[in-house]
């Protein structure tokens, strides 16, 4: 008993944040303005410094003229950030465009050095990560690889892949002259090759006209209409994404806690919103019927996150 009172305690107050948030969304949202990110992941490793075939230029001095040229026509609604590894950290940190300061951070690039492409793709996804979680979950999360060679940290990169992936993070990566498919091919959501500038510039462009096609900060919007908005399945992704892993850091998983600690002696406190009694899971299922009752005046289809909620707690 004392258990299913907890249980109810924690369920009321889950149920009246949620009511309050949603009155005060369409405030807050006026003060925030929301934006796309997108952080662009640079190998800059020995192998970058290679010529490519057919230009006399050298792969880095390539890409960096790539970069230039589709990030200088970018819109104001989408965030960047430049991360280089494996020496040069952020030389654009994820915000908005200032075209003086980007083509700078760019130029500073540098050649040398190895590839530990799982330890800095792990760091642009914490950066959009954060910057969602100011934005309350809103606007699309990109992080774009442009690499020519296969991870040093393959076992990070296998391991933080899925992981960016539950978050809701899309991952674009191109291959710059590479003699087969990266291994990451066939692991995000799209892959392309770029084995001289042109193709590299496209590749470049391509992905940031997808960013734009979904803009998710036209004027006039707020939160309701933006989620009322959003098709069926890419709805039930989101939800699914931030239900199982939300904004936490790569590698962190996030925990529910009861509203008072347990003593010693009692019932365990509750992990990933699952219950250890068949009466306690009656009362999340009423929590998470009236829930998707909210929502479904949102515009969000309460059957969806119904059947999201019950799966993951099967």
């Amino acid at each position: 008993m004392k258990h299913n009172t907890k249980l109810k305690h924690f369920l009321s107050g889950c149920l009246s944040a949620l009511l309050i948030g949603l009155w005060a969304m369409p405030l807050v949202h006026a003060e925030v303005q929301m934006t796309d990110s997108v952080v662009v992941v640079v190998d800059a490793s020995g192998s970058m410094g290679s010529v490519m075939a057919g230009t006399g230029r050298d792969r880095m001095s390539v890409a960096k003229d790539a970069l230039k040229q589709v990030l200088g026509q970018i819109p104001d609604t989408t965030d960047i950030g430049i991360l280089v590894f494996p020496k040069g950290d952020w030389v654009y940190p994820l915000g908005p465009r200032k075209e003086s300061m980007l083509v700078g951070a760019i130029d500073s690039i540098q050649s040398g050095g190895g590839t530990p492409l799982g330890a800095y793709m792990k760091q642009g996804a914490d950066a959009l990560l954060k910057a969602r979680k100011e934005q309350f979950g809103y606007g699309t999360c990109r992080l774009l690889i442009v690499t020519d060679g296969e991870a040093g940290d393959q076992q990070k990169v296998e391991s933080f892949t899925p992981d960016i992936i539950s978050r809701g993070i899309t991952i674009d990566v191109i291959g710059v002259e590479m003699a087969s498919r990266h291994t990451l091919a066939t692991k995000v959501h799209s892959y392309r090759n770029a084995d001289n500038p042109e193709s590299l510039r496209q590749a470049i462009t391509e992905v940031f006209a997808e960013v734009a096609a979904g803009d998710a900060s036209k004027g006039g919007e707020n939160a309701f209409e933006l989620i009322a908005d959003l098709p069926e399945a890419t709805a039930s992704a989101m939800l699914k994404s931030l239900s199982t892993s939300g904004n936490q850091p790569i590698g962190e998983r996030p925990s529910m806690r009861a509203v008072e600690s347990p003593s010693p002696g009692s019932a365990p406190s509750y992990s990933g919103g699952t219950t250890s009694s068949q009466s306690g899971s009656g009362d999340e299922e009423s929590f998470i019927m009236l829930l998707c009752g909210v929502l479904c005046v949102l515009g969000v289809p309460g059957l969806v996150i119904y059947a999201i909620v019950k799966s993951k707690n099967k």
